[in-house]
């Protein structure tokens, strides 16, 4: 990495933990700790891969790069938007007061993961070799660890409700996971 990228790379990890991290632990929230691992990697990805973001374009690992890149910013729009339309956040958007359950939700009960997942492994097939692949299947791990931990939270703040949810709906892919 050239000194540039670990500068970047320095003030990203700064930004994520404060942002991840910081603000979760003092809000008694745990699940901020995996988000942060799984926030590393993707800024890893990124850092990375960016050499060869648009090299060889047409070419099959580019073309599913840039579908599952779309995808993750189309279910992070849709997700962002039906989480503060609907879960009526108080002063931060991780203090939903109303369970969403509409929308992508209906569905998927961490729509907003799910984009990091696709983003991730979208930043990976950009030059599909060990080092990406590996950290997209941390990111994976990290997500998967995250949305466990939250769902415990969620639990305890919804109660009978969230579990319900939780029977009706799935983790991350609609029917089947």
């Amino acid at each position: 990495m050239r000194t540039f990228d670990l500068i970047l790379l320095a003030f990203l990890t700064f930004a994520n933990l404060w942002l991840s991290w910081w603000i979760s632990i003092r809000q008694k929230r745990f699940h901020g700790i995996f988000r942060f691992l799984s926030f590393e990697c993707i800024i890893l990805l990124v850092l990375f891969n960016y050499p060869v973001w648009f090299r060889d374009p047409l070419c099959w690992y580019q073309v599913i790069s840039w579908i599952l890149l779309t995808g993750s910013a189309i279910v992070a729009y849709f997700g962002f938007y039906q989480l503060y339309r609907y879960g009526k956040p108080g002063d931060q958007m991780e203090e939903t007061t109303q369970l969403v359950t509409t929308g992508l939700y209906r569905y998927i009960r961490h729509p907003l993961y799910l984009s990091l997942i696709l983003g991730g492994f979208g930043c990976m097939m950009k030059d599909p070799v060990w080092i990406p692949v590996a950290l997209s299947v941390i990111n994976l791990i990290a997500l998967y660890m995250t949305a466990m931990v939250e769902e415990n939270e969620m639990l305890k703040k919804f109660g009978t409700e969230y579990a319900l949810y939780i029977k009706e709906t799935k983790m991350f892919v609609p029917f089947v996971l």
